[in-house]
């Protein structure tokens, strides 16, 4: 067995072992981390770590691969539970349209934001298609992310979704990190469909639904249930038919109001729900009595200049938080998960361990993945990242904007970007 060693770490964050529910309430505070460590991987998996006093001469001298991590960090790599990954081109006309006071519902309503998405990609090849995201999914691995969730949603119609989760599931094979894909048809009304919505909600349940799942596109199916989008009712439609598919759902819920969409989808045992910017004591309540994953976006909001969601409220009531990128090219163009956490800390007053838990173990709940990846324990892949020396923890969301990676290791190699 070849063994890769790094050595000489400054604090090894995420030593937690295993882990079996996710972290909630005070529990997020709890980061444990070994400091003056190193950690040993085989076959892509991590196979010990500890101390540098328990390290002994031989078993480095004997390693196949050595790595100074130079009193750096190493970490467990970002668990990204949100992302649309998968698009035609960037859209910063409407971000100049934001700036000039158009709002994202005036955007969406004048034929641009998600349907805007929706034309270009309708005449983009799926290979130019594969190509563009390959590289966006590189992009987010240099900056440290090792498991990472992909919506559909720029289709809109059925032949247009299926070529998005057949780009989606191309990526899958040929990506050197776990790859979650998400069937999200429900993400906007198109307009041939906005004087009767619930005709489109027939389409994507009679027509699109049965052929996802027929051809094994999706893990998880995904509505915008929202101000201007789906209304509860007709998300509860799409979500019953997706579990009789056997699909489980994600929602993209209250970003705009109260839309109604924590309920439902903690009705429908959805593994999250993710926005969260209009949370009251209902939603709470709520999300209280299930086992749905709150996730929150703090580059959307930061972004769209909106209210960010309101960690300290649900965490405080005794609830798990995950962080995500929602990496987007209308609400979120960047994949930088060192800047959602400092957003979080930042803005929504989480601490930095509960920022770091959100984005690692917490993140790989919310994409069923947390016997894989999400932190540092014997057996799980070997998907790290080594920053800069840095003092402690505490710098990576006060430097806010950057990512003071130097090395990230997948599957227990150093990655190489493309």
């Amino acid at each position: 067995m070849e063994e890769t060693i790094i050595y000489n770490i400054g604090q090894l964050l995420g030593t937690s072992g295993t882990i079996s529910k996710p972290l909630k309430g005070t529990d997020l505070q709890d980061l444990p981390y070994l400091k003056d460590a190193w950690i040993a991987m085989a076959d892509g998996k991590i196979i010990a770590f500890g101390t540098e006093k328990e390290l002994s001469k031989e078993r480095l001298n004997k390693a196949f691969k050595v790595i100074d991590a130079r009193g750096g960090l190493v970490a467990p790599a970002w668990c990204d539970s949100h992302t649309h990954l998968v698009f035609a081109r960037s859209r910063e006309e409407e971000f100049v349209m934001r700036i000039k006071g158009k709002s994202y519902e005036e955007i969406a309503a004048a034929g641009g934001g998600i349907l805007n998405s929706a034309n270009v990609l309708r005449n983009t090849p799926e290979e130019e298609l594969i190509e563009s995201a390959y590289k966006r999914l590189h992009e987010i691995i240099s900056m440290g992310t090792g498991a990472v969730e992909i919506k559909s949603g720029y289709g809109l119609s059925t032949e247009s979704e299926l070529k998005m989760l057949r780009v989606i599931r191309a990526l899958k094979e040929k990506s050197p990190i776990p790859i979650k894909s998400t069937f999200l048809g429900a993400h906007a009304v198109p307009h041939a469909y906005k004087s009767d919505p619930d005709k489109y909600v027939d389409l994507i349940i009679n027509e699109m639904l049965p052929k996802v799942v027929d051809q094994g596109l999706a893990d998880y199916i995904d509505v915008f249930c929202d101000r201007g989008f789906f209304t509860p009712e007709q998300t509860d439609r799409i979500l019953e038919a997706g579990a009789k598919f056997g699909l489980k759902s994600k929602i993209h819920a209250n970003e705009l109001d109260y839309s109604g969409g924590i309920q439902i989808g903690v009705k429908h045992k959805a593994i999250s729900v993710d926005h969260l910017e209009f949370t009251g004591e209902a939603e709470i309540s709520a999300l209280l009595s299930g086992e749905t994953m709150p996730t929150l976006l703090p580059q959307t909001a930061f972004f769209l200049n909106i209210e960010y969601p309101p960690a300290r409220k649900i965490i405080d009531a005794g609830l798990p938080v995950a962080l995500a990128s929602d990496y987007n090219p209308g609400s979120s163009p960047s994949g930088n998960m060192f800047f959602t956490i400092a957003l979080a800390c930042i803005h929504m007053k989480m601490l930095p361990e509960e920022a770091i838990n959100a984005a690692t173990i917490n993140g790989a709940f919310a994409m069923e993945l947390e016997n894989e990846v999400g932190n540092i324990a014997v057996g799980k892949r070997a998907n790290l990242w080594i920053s800069e020396p840095v003092s402690s923890y505490n710098f990576l969301p006060y430097a806010f904007g950057r990512a003071p990676i130097k090395t990230t290791i997948i599957n227990g190699r150093v990655h190489q970007n493309i």
